[in-house]
């Protein structure tokens, strides 16, 4: 691969298991209410999300890792604005 576009795909694969773990969290946070096994629910989804972005970053880090450095910066930023974005529920409070 070209060493000026590494950088930029790594950064982009790393957006996509961004939404894809965040977004698929979201998703399994809002079905939880309607669940009848919230239990399994939550523990099979956090193993899907967990086992495709772990696939996801293996496959970068064969490229170096400055791949994976700029995959994982990709991965934190679509944290960071999804949870600006959609905040926290104003309901629910720390204990």
């Amino acid at each position: 691969m070209n060493e000026h576009l590494l950088p930029i795909f790594s950064f982009t694969f790393g957006i996509g298991l961004g939404i894809f773990f965040f977004g698929g969290l979201w998703l399994t946070i809002n079905r939880l209410p309607q669940s009848k096994s919230p239990e399994l629910l939550t523990l099979g989804s956090f193993l899907f999300r967990s086992a495709v972005s772990i696939f996801g970053f293996y496959l970068v880090v064969e490229t170096g890792l400055l791949g994976l450095a700029f995959s994982l910066a990709g991965f934190i930023l679509t944290k960071i604005v999804i949870v600006s974005r959609l905040g926290r529920h104003p309901e629910r409070r720390a204990i």
